[in-house]
């Protein structure tokens, strides 16, 4: 059985206003088949906003994303090449998520293969992710840009921030060093 570290996050389109009744019927579904150590988690993503209506404010819980419902699972689909044949598990797992009264399907660009949601994708939802990329470099290490504008730039790391998810470096521009802010995943160690 695949570990904790490798559940994803994937979506499924739902019909409007089905959001609450398929999160609850798979997690039922979930329970009686024991499935707990494959399905995570299942989530309807909701945000807190200010309505005024005849004048007066009242706080109103939405839905983040109405039509969809975010589920966390360990699964090979993103690993199908167009030929493949999926495991037993994955038939049985597709079924029952793409048969949930209410589901219309997963959301991807084919219908046969869902893809799970990439953490940059998570992070501009404003969805909480967990995951840290490992880095093999610290401060005083030499690093090359590697993506962005800055792409091919050779620099000394100065800070790390963690918590961001970002490395400060000084770049060399227009014969002046500035110092930049870089995501993890733009820089490699030398």
């Amino acid at each position: 059985m695949p570990e904790e570290n490798e559940a994803k996050w994937y979506v499924v389109h739902t019909y409007s206003g089905y959001e609450n009744k398929v999160m609850t019927l798979l997690e039922k579904t979930i329970e009686k088949r024991g499935m707990q150590d494959v399905i995570k988690e299942i989530s309807v993503p909701t945000e807190d906003i200010v309505e005024i209506k005849d004048g007066k404010k009242k706080m109103v819980r939405r839905k983040k994303y109405p039509g969809y419902v975010f589920i966390r699972l360990v699964s090979n689909f993103e690993h199908l090449k167009s030929g493949d044949e999926p495991t037993a598990a994955d038939k049985e797992l597709w079924y029952l998520i793409r048969n949930t009264r209410g589901v219309t399907g997963f959301v991807s660009t084919n219908p046969n293969k869902p893809l799970p949601l990439t953490e940059s994708d998570m992070r501009a939802m404003g969805m909480q992710t967990d995951w840290v990329p490992e880095v093999d470099y610290g401060v005083g290490d030499t690093i090359r840009v590697i993506s962005g504008p800055f792409a091919d730039s050779i620099c000394v790391v100065e800070e790390m921030n963690n918590e961001k998810q970002q490395v400060r470096v000084r770049i060399t521009m227009f014969g002046r060093e500035t110092p930049v802010n870089l995501d993890f995943t733009q820089v490699e160690r030398i």
